[in-house]
């Protein structure tokens, strides 16, 4: 695939015949969650006495059905609901457990259910983990990641960018980087390939104009493009967002405009700050998105690949 080696971290899915292989979302929301912690204000106060249980942080689960194994993408502070989500839409036997996890980055929401796999929790034994070198050190020296490590609840595996790492006989993963905020470890986004389609996953990103990469192209090679929508627009929180940046919802809009209509129809927004009105599926914004050919990415949404 064109351009598809040169920055970014993706994961290419080779599917055999004769059986399915479906991506799941999981969760949709950024790191801290909805409601956020602390946040009274409309978009959170009615939460905190009736949560709503699709709101979960961004997680995709990856079902392979001709080798009846699942692998989770992302490791959130709502693993074990995800998990059993994931479970139950299982056509074949298997442990809650996935066969294994791959992390994107060091930021809370996207590593940090891993400690739901120590002695405190699961004590599993040599969960397989997948992660950039950067990050695979980060959890090798820091507690308590470095116990899980210690006591076998985890076992690490290096990815390295541009290489593929076979995981069954129709799954292999290429790892490329993305840019990002990247204080502990690298940023990643995934590139999965089916039998048949292709999706793409970039949860967390810098705006796009700091990517050497050229996202409008990429969005054209594939059937699904899951993209960050952090934020919908400039002002949504009360601090310099510049300090956390990440394109705007808006932005991507704009920036896709001329697309023709089916490549604006292969995006779907993903990873929303608990300030996103486009959480609210009723909202002006969720309708504006529609309206103008996007999607926006639910818990429970099946990608057939």
């Amino acid at each position: 695939m064109k351009g598809l080696l040169v920055i970014g971290f993706w994961f290419l899915v080779c599917v055999s015949s004769g059986q399915n292989t479906q991506v799941i979302v999981l969760g949709n929301v950024q790191d801290a969650g909805s409601p956020h912690p602390g946040c009274e204000k409309a978009c959170c106060a009615g939460l905190w006495l009736q949560p709503d249980a699709s709101r979960k942080v961004v997680s995709l689960g990856v079902v392979d059905e001709a080798n009846e194994k699942t692998y989770l993408i992302e490791a959130t502070p709502n693993l074990p609901e995800q998990m059993e989500f994931l479970h139950s839409r299982l056509t074949f036997e298997h442990a809650v457990l996935p066969d294994a996890i791959f992390l994107t980055h060091a930021h809370i929401g996207h590593y940090t259910g891993l400690m739901y796999l120590g002695r405190e929790g699961l004590g599993t034994r040599n969960v397989q983990v997948y992660a950039m070198a950067r990050m695979k050190v980060f959890l090798e020296l820091n507690g308590p990641w470095s116990q899980l490590v210690g006591l076998h609840n985890i076992k690490l595996h290096q990815l390295n960018a541009g290489k593929k790492t076979k995981l069954s006989g129709s799954l292999q993963i290429t790892p490329i980087l993305v840019p990002h905020r990247d204080e502990f470890s690298e940023t990643v986004g995934y590139y999965i390939k089916g039998k048949e389609k292709t999706l793409l996953f970039i949860p967390d990103i810098d705006k796009w104009y700091r990517w050497e990469t050229d996202i409008r192209e990429l969005v054209k090679e594939v059937d699904y493009a899951l993209l960050d929508a952090s934020f919908f627009a400039d002002g949504e929180i009360p601090r310099d967002m510049g300090e956390i940046p990440h394109p705007f919802v808006v932005e991507t809009m704009a920036l896709f405009k001329e697309l023709p209509e089916a490549d604006r129809n292969k995006i779907w927004f993903i990873h929303m700050n608990h300030t996103n009105p486009m959480l609210d599926p009723e909202s002006d914004a969720s309708k504006e998105v529609l309206q103008a050919g996007y999607h926006i990415a639910r818990m429970g949404d099946v990608f057939e690949l």
